[in-house]
């Protein structure tokens, strides 16, 4: 097993009473140190497979904070590091971070994304993540006016989530408030030992 791997395995349980999953974890040398990067993001495994629709809230900064000390704490208490100094990093992932799992995809809604999957590409706002499928509303174009299109999530290569500066009042759903967190959170914990 991979350091990474034995990482992931000794904090998934650490992250779990705080609704946090480990959706990445690396480890890579800097210098005298190694730099280990630890990616949380919120746990939807209690949201029921029916509810195609919802929006799941972003990491807030003080969940990432939460996860940092519990993953620093942890990492500190157990050997999978070992007696090398290492340099420890606790984010969510980004905007730009693809998105390949349903999960992923399924924490989006309500967000513009651009969907790349096996017959071309599409871009609209996510409106649900089925157990199979996915469905865009794509806004109109001078040719074309605004359509859903559902595709099955096996042929979804990858997902990433758009930027928007201004979003129109009809395009916000409620709840849903783009300026309540950023988009990538992150903690940079110092040195350990």
């Amino acid at each position: 097993m991979s350091t990474a791997q034995e990482i992931r395995a000794t904090l998934e349980p650490v992250l779990a009473p705080l609704g946090l999953v480990v959706e990445d974890v690396s480890v890579s040398p800097a210098g005298k140190r190694r730099l280990v990067r630890v990616l949380v993001d919120s746990d939807i495994s209690g949201v029921d497979e029916s509810d195609a629709r919802s929006v799941v809230a972003p990491l807030s900064l003080d969940a990432v904070a939460d996860a940092t000390r519990a993953v620093s704490d942890e990492l500190d208490a157990s050997d999978v590091m070992g007696s090398s100094p290492y340099v420890l990093e606790v984010s969510s992932p980004g905007v730009g971070r693809p998105l390949t799992s349903r999960d992923q995809l399924r924490r989006q809604v309500g967000r513009l994304l651009e969907v790349v999957h096996r017959d071309g590409t599409h871009t609209g706002r996510l409106v649900e993540v089925g157990t199979d499928s996915l469905t865009l509303e794509v806004p109109a174009t001078k040719k074309t006016p605004a359509h859903p299109v559902q595709l099955d999530l096996d042929a979804v290569q990858r997902g990433v989530v758009q930027v928007e500066f201004k979003r129109s009042e009809a395009a916000t759903e409620p709840g849903l408030d783009d300026t309540d967190e950023p988009d990538d959170t992150s903690a940079l914990e110092g040195d350990h030992h």
